[in-house]
């Protein structure tokens, strides 16, 4: 990684935040110090990962990473000083990596990282993995009812009318969605 966005409103806990990402290898940490801000500069930086206290002043943590998850596909670490069930809740439904209490130590920070950086990767792979699958029955949905049209205006069987189909797509040299699309707009 090479950009990560900090965010707490204590200087200090920003300080020691990045001296220990620093020495982690990270290039470039960029802070803030209230969750409005944060929200900002990780839409313009495009940070690899945002590390942000629930507790800050102008947006809440949670509610700020919400709004960077919107628009950005980033793992988000959050901190804090206790926890609580409902923070935690929260932090579950707006797709919050990891969750981390103060004081931070090195040797949790470097796990939690990498666990967030992972579990970021795998989310974001199966939502891809579900629009495919959409895509692909949406596809399917088409071909058949294409291919019901093309068995009712020519007698054909379903086997028949799906050959049909597939010569015409390769003579075209379009996919089947595309030929069934035709199929069904010309009526």
């Amino acid at each position: 990684m090479k950009t990560i966005l900090i965010c707490d409103d204590e200087p200090v806990i920003r300080m020691n935040l990045k001296a220990m990402l620093t020495e982690m290898g990270f290039d470039e940490v960029l802070e803030c110090g209230d969750g409005q801000s944060c929200v900002e500069m990780a839409l313009a930086a495009f940070p690899d990962m945002v590390v942000l206290d629930v507790a800050m002043p102008k947006m809440d943590g949670i509610t700020a990473a919400a709004e960077i998850r919107k628009k950005l596909k980033v793992p988000v670490l959050l901190l804090t000083n206790c926890y609580d069930p409902q923070s935690v809740k929260r932090a579950a439904e707006n797709g919050i990596a990891a969750f981390l209490t103060k004081p931070i130590r090195q040797q949790d920070l470097l796990p939690a990282i990498e666990i967030a950086v992972a579990h970021t990767e795998q989310v974001e792979g199966l939502k891809e993995k579900i629009e495919d699958l959409k895509e692909t029955i949406e596809n399917r949905k088409v071909i058949e009812k294409a291919k019901g049209a093309l068995m009712h205006a020519e007698s054909l069987s379903e086997s028949e009318a799906y050959r049909v189909m597939q010569k015409m797509a390769m003579d075209k040299r379009k996919s089947l969605r595309q030929v069934a699309d035709g199929i069904l707009k010309a009526g």
